[in-house]
């Protein structure tokens, strides 16, 4: 005899089934800002993976998309008739991309496109296929696994601007060139910083040319290569600590829909509540734009690291001389 027992849905449903109600009832209309990844992990109490399998059923409803610089929203077409079942099949195959011509450049680059409108926790191998209108069995022919794809979506990205040789003359302008390319690539790809790792390094060839050419631009200054190594290490960290902040604050934008000067703004009154005090007169005088200008804050702390190496360098070669 059969029970009439029915077993619950997935978490996964009965999220995308109450999302997907607010969009075609028009709660949320086409353009809205969807809730991050960590926000539906938090509300409904699921884990980060279960919510990013929750917003894939819904892009492959095509009621959202990503949209770079937003995350994710509702998409213009949602106001369509749309499936009302929980999506089962991978989306119609990008146009211009077909199954014989997936390779690991279209899956790399495609998961980059993915890291860099919705961030990493929203990279997965099911959403990737998804979006490439493929099998998940078939991305397996191109990585082994997630964390392998992340590493070599570290070194596509790695590969992406030009180191000349041998480079501007003088060690400083060839230690100021690499620093500031890789900071353009994180600005570009607000992600990377969170993927790469000074103490477990990621052995692909493209981030080891970048620490391999900054290993040859302190050539000829009579550096032991354990100080040239921490001091390739040291420009990392120095790009990556600018760049998280950074991603830390496109990602509260994101999440809260709130910009840096709105919340400056609403802050303005517990501030001056402090700096009327006159508890703290320097920082009173302190321009609010100073605070939040990490392009300025990462060229100030680039400038001052490299006077101090500088003041190390010039010191041994006296003592050489």
């Amino acid at each position: 005899m059969q029970s009439s027992t029915r077993r619950p849905d997935p978490p996964y449903r009965r999220i995308v089934a109450e999302l997907r109600a607010r969009i075609l009832t028009g709660d949320l209309r086409p353009g809205d800002r969807m809730p991050s990844i960590r926000q539906i992990a938090q509300r409904w109490g699921v884990a980060v993976a279960t919510a990013t399998k929750a917003m894939a059923a819904l892009r492959d409803e095509g009621l959202v998309e990503a949209k770079v610089g937003a995350g994710t929203v509702v998409s213009a077409r949602a106001g369509q008739k749309q499936p009302v079942g929980p999506a089962t099949s991978p989306r119609p195959r990008q146009a211009g991309v077909p199954r014989q011509a997936l390779n690991r450049e279209h899956v790399l680059r495609a998961a980059i496109a993915i890291a860099d409108a919705e961030g990493l926790d929203a990279v997965s191998m099911r959403r990737l296929a998804a979006e490439l209108g493929v099998g998940p069995m078939s991305l397996y022919r191109h990585v082994a696994n997630r964390d392998e794809l992340v590493t070599q979506m570290v070194d596509e990205v790695f590969g992406e601007p030009e180191l000349p040789v041998p480079g501007p003359e003088g060690w400083r302008a060839k230690l100021e060139l690499i620093s500031r390319r890789q900071w353009e690539l994180c600005r570009r790809h607000l992600w990377l910083p969170r993927a790469v790792s000074l103490t477990r390094p990621l052995l692909v060839p493209n981030m080891m040319a970048h620490t391999e050419w900054t290993l040859r631009a302190l050539d000829g200054l009579g550096l032991p290569m354990t100080t040239r190594i921490r001091e390739a290490l040291t420009l990392h960290a120095l790009v990556v600590t600018a760049a998280l902040s950074m991603a830390d604050e496109v990602e509260a934008e994101q999440e809260t829909g709130v910009t840096l000067d709105r919340w400056r703004l609403a802050q303005r009154k517990r501030a001056d509540e402090l700096l009327d005090t006159r508890r703290f007169p320097l920082l009173a005088t302190i321009p609010e734009e100073t605070v939040s200008d990490l392009d300025g804050l990462f060229e100030y702390s680039l400038a001052r690291h490299l006077d101090g190496f500088a003041v190390m360098v010039e010191g041994r070669s006296r003592t050489r001389s």
